[in-house]
């Protein structure tokens, strides 16, 4: 007898429902279907399913389907409701692509500003243990925290400088002259919208300079349009965090140290600049 391959059980859905299942989940919440629940679990998918079905699947088929559809459970990116899309868009394909014209023209350099807080006693990731055992970092029992601003080009350049306390409209000049000291080339700098940002003394140092700095403002509640959020992101994920500070060790020069690698690796700096988030910014 010649051997075939079983069919197998056939599906509770039709291949047209299991595309409904689909266009449900993707791109949308269960606040939209009537739940209370603002992210998707195989239990809502299930609910739904019988509700508009009347099918009752088991959660195991649930998952089965929806890793069938291509639907895989991720960690959602935060947005802020006021986030204007028009404005995010006029920001990507007019006004960056003006700055970069307008910098190349004056031979400048077009580099992106911002702003964190590291503290020693954050711990980002995951390590292993036994089941119900959660296992123990050690840390310094000293609270230490420190901030830094930084400013990232996509050729590859990178400035840094740290500082305690928070941003004022005149420490935010200190640090815009820090970094403008010695420096030839005329600088476009794009910055968040931060109030220290737009202080009335951060537009008399600026009109000062006579034209070798000018400030440009990213749309609001967009940080993912600029890269240097990117640098902190991997700052804290492969310093204190991954590595906890030695007894007696500061946490402001292992911070210092860390920045000061990435500002000597230039491919590394380069390579912000690849994340989708951010493949708009490019030359005139």
């Amino acid at each position: 007898m010649r051997s075939r391959k079983a069919s197998g059980r056939p599906r509770t859905l039709t291949a047209a429902q299991e595309r409904q299942v689909f266009r449900w989940v993707n791109g949308k919440n269960p606040l939209q279907y009537g739940f209370d629940f603002g992210l998707w679990t195989r239990q809502i998918v299930r609910e739904l399913v019988e509700q508009r079905f009347e099918v009752t699947l088991s959660l195991a088929s649930i998952g089965a389907m929806l890793a069938r559809l291509g639907l895989t459970p991720q960690k959602p990116l935060q947005r802020a409701y006021q986030r204007d899309p028009q404005a995010i868009e006029r920001w990507v394909s007019q006004t960056y692509p003006a700055i970069a014209c307008q910098a190349k023209k004056e031979k400048a350099e077009v580099f992106f500003w911002d702003e964190s807080g590291f503290r020693a006693d954050a711990v980002h990731g995951k390590t292993w243990g036994v089941k119900g055992q959660t296992p123990v970092v050690q840390r310094p029992g000293q609270r230490q925290s420190i901030s830094a601003a930084s400013a990232v080009n996509s050729k590859g350049a990178f400035w840094f400088k740290t500082y305690e306390g928070a941003l004022t409209g005149e420490l935010f000049v200190q640090l815009l002259k820090d970094m403008m000291a010695e420096r030839k080339k005329p600088v476009h700098l794009v910055v968040d919208g931060l109030p220290a940002h737009k202080k009335a003394t951060v537009k008399q140092y600026v009109q000062s300079t006579e034209g070798k700095l000018t400030m440009h403002f990213l749309p609001g509640y967009a940080p993912d349009l600029n890269p240097d959020e990117l640098v902190w992101s991997y700052a804290k994920r492969t310093g204190v965090a991954r590595n906890p500070l030695r007894k007696g060790e500061k946490l402001k020069q292992r911070v210092d140290e860390q920045l000061q690698d990435v500002a000597d690796d230039p491919a590394l700096v380069r390579s912000f600049f690849q994340h989708p988030s951010v493949a708009y910014i490019t030359d005139c």
